[in-house]
């Protein structure tokens, strides 16, 4: 089962940091490859690009939550949410010990 896992291409884990303006502020975002392919997906369905995405989703997390203590992971658990919606997950039958 871990082969799934552990034989993915390395360059969907590489590190990838984006320069984006946030809140009128410049800053740095550190995600792996395969992260950023999905924001910059969810941007394109939401028609954004992933710099006006990533604007919008920090002021309404902003707004909603009072603050936003880790914007890093909240875009992951995010992309985890987006993947979760469009594909269903199919269980996995467990054989009895």
């Amino acid at each position: 089962m871990c082969e799934i896992y552990a034989g993915q291409d390395p360059e969907r884990y590489r590190p990838i940091n984006r320069s984006v303006r946030i809140g009128g502020h410049s800053t740095s975002i550190q995600l792996e490859a395969a992260f950023w392919l999905l924001i910059d997906q969810i941007a394109g369905e939401q028609g954004f690009t992933t710099a006006q995405f990533l604007s919008k989703l920090y002021d309404e997390a902003l707004e909603i939550n009072g603050s936003v203590s880790n914007f890093s992971s909240l875009l992951r658990t995010s992309c985890l949410i987006y993947s979760a919606r469009r594909e269903p997950v199919t269980p996995i039958a467990v054989a009895a010990e």
